[in-house]
């Protein structure tokens, strides 16, 4: 089985190429002028170094945010495109998930920048089913919905659990506080996290693929506060 995944959900994107459960490649790509100038040459580039066409991908996968609004829609609408013209279906995967499938421990708490003095957050089991939803919230009212749980914070940016990051733990917190940074390329994570989902019969097709926000588009926020 022959995977492709890709995440432009943020400045720093990723596409990967898996099959049968091995990462075959995972490329770093930047676009200032956003994904959608560059990404189809980047795909029909990695596909070129491993032999493979676009015809030969069995499954797509690709992160559905949280994460830039405009960057979810592109990386989604990339995928639904391909899927739809190849007879395909998608995986769509959760940026908080992939980060803890790249992770260890029995409880897993994802911690992205939601901007607002917010984080998007959740706790996840270590058969990635979620304990806490997934929401952005004040990093201060996530430790307090914790309590005392065990959990390893994961972070794609190491700083982000130092006192000027966006979640701040203390230097000499315990080790039921665990840090642990991952790659920020979430492409990889999401290609084997897909391709396990889809073994289990939870690919869809192309028309029933919908973004995960987390939360409302600014647009959304400012048309209610002014209606």
């Amino acid at each position: 089985m022959l995977i492709l995944a890709l995440d432009t959900t943020h400045a720093g994107g990723s596409l990967a190429l898996a099959r049968e459960g091995a990462i075959l490649e995972t490329l770093a790509i930047a676009s200032p002028d956003g994904f959608g100038h560059t990404i189809y040459q980047e795909i029909e580039a990695l596909l070129q170094r491993h032999g493979a066409m676009l015809a030969s991908i069995d499954v797509y996968a690709a992160a559905s945010g949280p994460g830039s609004f405009t960057g979810i829609r592109v990386g989604l609408s990339v995928v639904k495109a391909l899927a739809e013209a190849h007879g395909k279906k998608v995986v769509p995967v959760s940026n908080l998930a992939a980060m803890a499938f790249a992770a260890e421990g029995r409880y897993r708490a994802p911690v992205m920048d939601a901007r607002r003095e917010q984080v998007y957050t959740a706790v996840y089991d270590e058969n990635l089913e979620p304990v806490l939803p997934e929401a952005a919230m004040a990093w201060e009212d996530f430790l307090v919905l914790l309590g005392s749980r065990e959990v390893t914070f994961v972070s794609t940016d190491s700083a982000s659990f130092d006192p000027s990051g966006i979640a701040p733990l203390p230097a000499g917190d315990s080790q039921a506080r665990r840090r642990m940074a991952i790659s920020p390329l979430l492409a990889g994570p999401i290609a084997l996290l897909a391709g396990s989902r889809h073994e289990r019969g939870e690919s869809l097709p192309p028309e029933a693929i919908d973004a995960n926000y987390v939360r409302r588009a600014d647009a959304e926020l400012n048309w209610k506060d002014t209606s």
